[in-house]
């Protein structure tokens, strides 16, 4: 079973930086792709940022050159660094792994809890 513990959310003015992380843990055979996704109230979940075991990253057109995707595959960690926050940055967001257990017999695809990032004009 693989679990992912995130950490980082909070509250901030706009203009302002917050990082997240997630860490994976279990029993991980191998790691693909990491990421992160946010939901606003009312809204649908939607893609912030991700990135595969290669670096390869993939943004969210509304967040590009604002925000940073990383990973350690050493760790099994993504971290996302959030610049130039805004009110509509506003959301629950979501650590999401894909990748392999049990000697590749098994595929997962799992979620984080969830941590609020608040920004206020």
């Amino acid at each position: 079973q693989v679990q992912l513990v995130e950490s980082g959310g909070g509250a901030v003015q706009a203009g302002g930086s917050l990082r997240l992380s997630c860490v994976a843990s279990g029993s991980i055979f191998s790691m693909n792709g990491m990421g992160w996704y946010r939901q606003a109230p009312g809204k649908q979940r939607e893609l912030v940022a991700v990135i595969t075991n290669g670096g390869i990253t993939n943004y969210a057109d509304s967040v590009k050159g604002r925000f940073t995707i990383s990973r350690e595959n050493a760790k099994n960690t993504v971290s996302l660094q959030m610049n130039s926050l805004k009110p509509e940055d506003t959301a629950v967001y979501y650590c999401n792994a894909r990748g392999y257990t049990n000697y590749g017999r098994n595929r997962f695809d799992v979620w984080g809890q969830g941590t609020q990032v608040t920004v206020s004009s």
